[in-house]
This record gives structure tokens, sequence and C-alpha cells, in this order.
């Protein structure tokens, strides 16, 4: 097409040569041809235009022809980007298409999870309330070297090394076994907790069945030959508010994270701080692993009488027990440093005696913690060391008392050490073992004659080592049985062991 137009221009340009020079010549020689020179005029003129708009065309075809040229390689050059594009476009879309089949599967998962999870909690009014707890059945053998513990008693209903029978050999007995079933230690707790402006205010309260025994079928209770009914016993109680805690609790003195995976109610109690009592407690952060914790609770100074060794409440007390623990927290675990001050109170007029009041200080120093074995923290190293003196009755369920009164009239001094340690291995996510071990040595006052005063049923040492086995065939269940080997000594060397076989089944919820 383009060379056609080119001849046509070819040939008008040859045309307009030959014309305009005849014209040119003719023009002045017939100067008097008015109509014909015009007209001739006139046919020049417009092959002058024709000429020029050929030329101008023609320029228009030649700058086509580049741009036609150059439109290849132009093309060409987008065709590349637009490719280039295309493939981000594609490899964009099938990430994103990746990224929501991921996210539906977390979505699924997490739904899964939510249905299989049960739902805790209701509301009451502003506040959550949730009820959680536990179902606990305890199957234990136990024999006695020095004779039988009483059906019915703490002693018989998890290891309590004060009731451990000791040998006499003045009066020998036989060694005595005895198996039993319960379900006392099923507790449950109910937590509430409310958010009020910028404050946390929470309530707690907990229960088990472990109370001390009553009177058989007093007020309904059944007995082992029939229904094995049991009181319910409240075991914590308190409110917080912010740091605030006021209530019943664990001692501020001790660290309940330091406990054994047990069987046992409590497990290695000998050497063991173990009390829970009402108090004021106020936790104050120092730095972020840092935070000290106060705490004043509950006095009650638990004396003996030179003579017998039984236990007695005075009630007497003037000034609460002050705690205080320090406690550091990290990626390894917990250290706990903690201190015990109080006053021990008696007034004797109850004895009969002339009427003397007496009081001494005591005071404690205790520190326990836990160290992770790995990074999951599903195996651990617990410990707690602990001495003091007049700390009796926060030590192994009060194996000792915090003084004697002798017959003076006035307190003598007893002093406590208690060392524990456990070892909880987890072996897979269902199956773990627990090694337990724990000791506790009493000394009492030079100013005692152990003759004269008759101390020498009084305790003094106590030790038991254990272990055990835990699986959880699904999550909440935890199955385990322990063998516990447990000695008990008095001050006049008469002494007993306990060896005890439990298999505990319990349920979580």
């Amino acid at each position: 097409m383009n060379n056609s137009f080119a001849r046509r221009a070819a040939a008008l340009m040859v045309a307009t040569a030959m014309v305009v020079p005849a014209v040119a010549m003719a023009s002045p020689a017939h100067k008097k041809g008015g109509s014909h020179e015009a007209e001739l005029e006139a046919r020049l003129k417009k092959l002058e235009q024709e000429v020029t708009d050929l030329r101008d065309a023609l320029k228009t075809a030649h700058a086509d022809t580049t741009q036609a040229a150059a439109t290849p390689v132009a093309v060409a050059a987008v065709s590349q980007d637009a490719a280039a594009a295309h493939a981000e476009a594609i490899a964009a879309t099938q990430t994103a298409q990746a990224a929501d089949a991921k996210a539906a599967d977390a979505e699924r998962k997490i739904a899964a999870l939510t249905d299989a999870t049960p739902k805790l909690g209701f509301h009451s009014g502003n506040s959550t309330v949730s009820l959680s707890g536990y179902v606990k059945l305890l199957a234990s053998s136990a024999r006695y070297s020095g004779g039988d513990v009483p059906t019915n008693t703490l002693g018989r209903d998890l290891y309590l090394p004060q009731s451990v029978p000791v040998f006499n050999p003045a009066s020998p007995t036989s060694p005595t076994r005895v198996t039993d079933f319960s379900a006392k230690q099923t507790r449950f707790w109910v937590d509430a907790n409310t958010k009020v402006g910028n404050h946390a205010l929470k309530a707690y309260i907990e229960f088990d069945f472990q109370a001390a025994p009553g009177t058989p079928m007093a007020l309904g209770q059944g007995t082992q030959r029939t229904t094995n009914a049991y009181d319910l016993a409240m075991r914590r109680a308190f409110i917080q508010f912010d740091r605030w805690t006021f209530g019943q609790d664990f001692t501020n003195f001790e660290n309940v994270a330091v406990l054994p995976e047990s069987t046992d109610y409590v497990g290695g109690i000998d050497g063991l701080i173990f009390i829970r009592q009402p108090m004021v407690r106020y936790a104050l952060p120092l730095q972020k692993d840092l935070k000290l914790i106060m705490a004043v609770e509950n006095p009650e100074t638990a004396s003996s009488t030179s003579g017998s060794a039984a236990l007695i409440e005075n009630g007497e007390d003037h000034a609460p027990d002050a705690t205080a623990r320090l406690e550091y927290t990290g990626k390894f675990g917990f250290l706990d440093l903690a201190t015990l001050w109080r006053q021990l109170r008696i007034d004797n007029a109850k004895g009969g005696a002339a009427h003397i009041t007496d009081s001494r200080l005591g005071w404690g120093v205790s520190a326990s913690g836990k160290l992770f074995l790995n990074e999951s923290h599903s195996s651990d190293l617990r410990f707690q060391a602990t001495y003091g003196e007049g700390i009796g009755r926060y030590m192994g369920l009060n194996f000792s008392p915090d003084a004697v009164l002798q017959s003076n009239g006035l307190l003598a001094s007893v002093r406590n050490l208690g060392i524990y340690g456990a070892g909880h291995i987890a072996l897979n996510s269902q199956w773990r073992v627990n090694v337990i071990g724990s000791y506790q040595k009493v000394s009492y006052s030079d100013a005692l004659d152990r003759s004269a005063e008759g101390i020498g049923t009084y305790n003094r040492e106590a030790w038991s080592a254990a272990g055990n086995l835990f699986y959880s065939p699904v999550t909440n269940v935890d199955l385990g049985v322990e063998y516990r080997h447990g000695n008990r000594e008095l001050v006049n060397t008469l002494n007993g062991h306990v060896d005890r076989l439990d298999f505990a089944a319990k349920y979580s919820f």
C-alpha cells in the first residue's frame, strides 16, 4: 500500500514538472487569451496544492512506517513486563490461596479444640464464676512395724509421721497391715472474677471431704459399714483486690508450687511447710522478675506441757504472725526466700498452776525453689530447706510443738530443721515419674531435763522416701501408683516405720 502511494506521488510530480514550465513559457506570450490563461492558472494552483498535500502525506507515511518498524520491539518489551507481572500475580495468588488454606485449617483446629474443651464459667451480674475441682479415689495398703493405727483416723487416710506407731521392746506388738479405700480427698472450688473499672476483684472458695472424723452416724453421717459419708471441710476462702488478699490461704511462709506430685494428700509432709490460715497479704513488684510478698497471719501458739506430748491451742496470742517472701522468677524456674516472725504466748492459769504469763519470740527462715530441666518445663527439681525456733505448727502438720511449758510456768524453746527435695520427670506426654525425699529434726531446749520433765515421748525426728509413676490416658485423667517408706523416732529413741503402697485415680474438671 505504501509503494502504490509513492508511485502515485511520483507520477503527479513528473506531470507537474512538465506542466509548470509550459505554463510559464506560455503565460507572457498569450496574455490576451484571458479565459484560457485563467483556467491554466487555476489548474496549476490545483496541481501545486495536490503536490503539497501528497508531500505531506508522504512524510506522514514515512513516519508511520518508522513507527511501525519500532512497534514490535516496544510490544515485545511491554509483553515481557506484562508476562513478568502476570507471573508475579499468579505466584501471589497461589501464596494467598495457601495462606487461606492454612487459615481455614487453623480455624477448623481451633473450632475442634473449642468444641472439645468444656466451657468454664457463667455470668452472675458483672462477675464470671467458674466451678472446678477433681474427683479422686485413693486405695492404700500400709504395713506398720510398731503396731496398729486406729481406723477412721487421719493417719490411715494419708502419710502422717506423728501417727506412725513406735515399737516398744517393753511391750512389743506385732507389725500390722491395713487396707483402705477412700474418696475423701475429692475437692472442688468456686472462683469468681469481677472487673471493677481498672481494678481486678476475685473471690475464691475451696472445699474437700478430708475432715477430721466425727461421731459415727452423728448428723446423718455414715460410716465405712454403710454410706461412707463425710463432712465438707473448708480449705481456702479469700478475696483478692488487685495486689491485696484478705481471707484464708496457704501461709506466705511457703510456696505451694514446690509441693510434689503424689498420690498422697501432701506428699513428703515431714520437713515441709504446710499450713492454711486467715491473713492479710500484699504483693509488691520490685522488678520485672522480682516481687516481695508480705502478710500478717493468724497467730496461735501450739504448746505442749512437760510430761505430755499432746498439743494445746492456747488462744492467748496478742500479735499476728508476720511473714515476708521474696520471689525471683525466670526461664530457669523460681527461687524463694521467706522469713517468719511471731510471738509465742501462754497463760498457764488455765492449767491450775500459779498465774504466770510467758511469751517468747519465734522466728524462721526458708529457701525453696523449682528448677526446670527442659525447655518445655515438663520436668523439674523442687526443694525446700527450713530452719527456725517456735515454728512447730508450720512444719509437718504440727509434728512438734512451738514451745514446751515447763513446770515453772515458763516456755522452753523448740527448734526445727526441715529439708525436702523432689524430682519430677516426664517420660513423654502421658507418663511421668516422681522421686520424693524429706527429713525433719526437732531440737529441744537444754533447759528441759528429759528424765525429770518427761519429754521422752516427744517427736524428735522423721523422714520418708517415695517414688511413684503416673499415667494420663486422656486429658484430665491421672492414674498413679506410689510406694513410700516413712520413719519416726522419739526423744527416748523409740522408733517405728511404715511401708505404704498407694493407688490413685483422679479426674480433674
